[in-house]
């Protein structure tokens, strides 16, 4: 009887986090096997920031990511930050640059980043093993017994790195929870997250006309997520200084990408649309014009001029009086400050570029990410419940808490 195939550890998933892992296992002299379904490796990485990978960012910080512990993640990001990984980029002569806000882009192509990771495996004897799917998981005495397609394996230690729900085109799964549940590990309801926002139906009527108009704001919501569904939310408001972009639906852009990872259904978002400005300022000063055109004028040194036109459409109070009181410009001004939405719905998990909710930080070590219920069973990446603002954060999250993993598994 032929003996099943063992080895010391085995990593559901071949992205950033999984190939991470890895690394630093293969680098400890651990027999690792990586397996995934996909027929190649780092798929979400090679259409990553446009096709150029924004690997990381410079100013990461645990407040850049939202977890119902938001404490967790500092131990990982601590032990490998951003400067750890851009060694490892620097080691290989890949060519990148910064954008704003720290985030670090190939000057080539995602492809260097994915080709990195791949040499890095081989050299740490880390075996990749694709198109392969996994039929069940169970727990033995010594460590998990695997059923594949291409038949059973044994494995000291099990490190989950499937990712979340996000681009199901993608590949995407539940399995990651699922075998989660199957352990009796609690789970943060997963959504989507980093995802644009749908119009109600007033809204849309409104504004998706405006297709492809865009302006600097500042997207805000009342409450920040709490992680859990019975917890009262935090009173502080998350906000975000970036571009919103109209779509033929609602809103997107990077002001709103970021904001929907805290928003919830039936609450609102706020807009700014005037960011530190101060629009009627102009007609208040002695023998100034208060008419529409002088109102016009000045809403368009903030707005594209359809969309000023538009907002003078939908706030006439103002703009229809030849000659408004200074409460009416007060007014009309609070308003262009505070634009609040209450959207139908996000894009979905099609248009998100992250899960947000996860494996319960709760249920793993946060030195190690190994579970505190189930010793040699470990879940890295995105799903964990812990998620990371647009500009790289999510990527060092990956790369942080494979090499937590892989540095103990």
């Amino acid at each position: 009887m032929t003996p099943t195939p063992h080895t010391d550890v085995l990593i559901l998933g071949a992205g950033a986090a999984g190939l991470m892992a890895a690394i630093e296992s293969g680098r400890r002299g651990r027999r690792t096997l990586v397996l995934d379904h996909a027929d190649r490796a780092g798929k979400k990485i090679l259409i990553s920031g446009g096709g150029r990978c924004n690997f990381t960012n410079l100013h990461t910080t645990p407040e850049n990511f939202l977890s119902a512990n938001p404490h967790f993640a500092k131990s990982a990001l601590a032990r490998f930050t951003p400067q750890d990984f851009l060694a490892l980029v620097e080691k290989h002569r890949i060519p990148f640059h910064e954008k704003t806000l720290g985030q670090l882009f190939c000057d080539r192509s995602a492809h260097d980043i994915l080709n990195m990771l791949l040499r890095e495996c081989a050299e740490a004897n880390a075996q990749i093993q694709l198109s392969t799917t996994i039929q069940s998981v169970t727990k033995t005495g010594i460590g998990f017994h695997v059923e594949t397609s291409q038949g059973p394996i044994t494995t000291q230690s099990l490190v989950i790195a499937t990712g979340g729900l996000s681009i199901p085109k993608m590949g995407a799964t539940s399995f990651g929870y699922d075998l989660a549940r199957q352990f009796n590990l609690e789970i943060i309801e997963p959504r989507p997250a980093l995802v644009p926002l749908v119009f109600n139906s007033e809204d849309a009527a409104n504004w998706c006309d405006l297709t492809g108009l865009s302006a600097e704001v500042i997207a805000s919501v009342p409450a920040a997520l709490s992680g859990k569904a019975t917890a009262k939310p935090r009173t502080v408001r998350s906000t975000f200084r970036e571009k919103a972009l109209i779509t033929h639906r609602g809103l997107s852009g990077p002001a709103i990408l970021q904001i929907s990872s805290y928003w919830h259904p039936g609450e609102p978002i706020e807009l700014d649309l005037a960011p530190n400005r101060n629009i009627t300022a102009p007609l208040l000063v002695p023998k100034a014009r208060r008419d529409r055109t002088a109102l016009s004028l000045a809403l368009r040194t903030a707005l594209p001029q359809r969309l000023a036109d538009r907002w003078l459409r939908l706030h006439p109070f103002a703009a229809l009086d030849r000659d408004p009181t200074n409460a009416a410009l007060e007014e009309f001004e609070r308003n262009l400050h505070a634009w609040r939405i209450t959207p139908a719905g996000t894009e979905g998990y099609a248009k998100a570029e992250v899960t947000a909710g996860g494996v319960s930080t709760s249920e793993l070590d946060a030195k190690t990410m190994q579970s505190r219920k189930v010793p040699g069973l470990y879940f890295i990446g995105e799903v964990v419940d812990v998620t990371g603002w647009l500009g790289g954060y999510n990527f060092q999250w990956a790369w942080a808490s494979g090499a937590a993993a892989g540095q103990s598994a």
